[in-house]
């Protein structure tokens, strides 16, 4: 792709993309929205999951099927060991990269006085330090391609979360690193961003949504009025890696209906942010 990676060009080079976490839900909604450009533009995608869940044989099948050539690894990302190990299969496969999609992360709830070291260790090293440890192994291939990174965190990293004590921090973390990671890596033209989604229905929270009382009480604190969906995510992923957005770096995107702005909205008394 040159100096300026032009996701929509007719191009014979491959875009190469690496998505971590690409099972189900965001991960896969990443892959495809990657996938869809595939006739224009080839793609070379790698994609991650967690060593102790089986290969998304669907997904990768449908990616296969929309044209693009695909490798899996199965990596347990808060090992350094497995973290080095997806950088040189990436880079095996790829022979260089234009695109790391942080995605991969983990959720376990409780709150700060029954969280012990372990438990915060094993949180920050999936959310936070797998990232630092991809990206600063693809750092050269990304350099050479004035590559792009999009990691994914939350909400919950720009706001404490009750009952969330060492996810909230993790991903707080992983927001400061990448904002790092823009200013210290712009020289090498390697632009850097995250996505916070709000609200987002994937098969890890659909036992949620499928409780129609508990899915309407939350579309009332959201002011654009409905729940995420993990397309809506992955739309926001493909921009930041595209050349549409080739001058923004460091920048947190929420994908979040308006909720992590809307706290006033919640004051009693005040009038809804829309019509219902």
């Amino acid at each position: 792709h040159g100096k300026e990676n032009d996701m929509s060009s007719n191009t014979k080079n491959p875009l190469r993309v690496l998505v971590t976490g690409a099972s189900e839900g965001i991960g896969g909604a990443c892959c495809r929205r990657f996938a869809r450009d595939a006739t224009q533009t080839p793609l070379r995608i790698v994609l991650t999951t967690s060593g102790h869940k089986p290969a998304p044989v669907g997904l990768i099948a449908e990616l296969e099927d929309i044209g693009a050539v695909v490798h899996h690894v199965a990596a347990n990302l808060g090992s350094e060991q497995d973290c080095d190990r997806v950088v040189a299969e990436t880079l095996a496969f790829c022979g260089g990269l234009d695109v790391l999609v942080s995605n991969a992360g983990m959720v376990s709830p409780r709150p700060l006085l029954s969280a012990d070291a372990a438990a915060w260790d094993r949180l920050f090293a999936v959310d936070a330090r797998a990232t630092l440890l991809l990206a600063r192994g693809l750092h050269g291939a990304l350099k050479e391609s004035r590559g792009a990174i999009v990691a994914i965190a939350s909400t919950s990293g720009l706001f404490p979360h009750v009952g969330h004590g060492v996810y909230s921090p993790a991903k707080a973390a992983l927001i400061m690193l990448v904002r790092q990671m823009a200013l210290e890596w712009a020289s090498d033209g390697i632009r850097a961003n995250v996505v916070a989604p709000g609200l987002i229905e994937t098969p890890l929270t659909a036992p949620i949504y499928a409780n129609a009382e508990m899915r309407a009480a939350r579309e009332r604190v959201v002011p654009l009025g409905r729940i995420g969906r993990s397309d809506d995510v992955a739309e926001a992923v493909f921009f930041l890696a595209s050349a549409a957005t080739s001058y923004i770096t460091g920048q947190i995107m929420a994908v979040d209906g308006g909720i992590a702005d809307a706290a006033l909205l919640r004051i009693p008394g005040m009038p809804p942010a829309a019509p219902r």
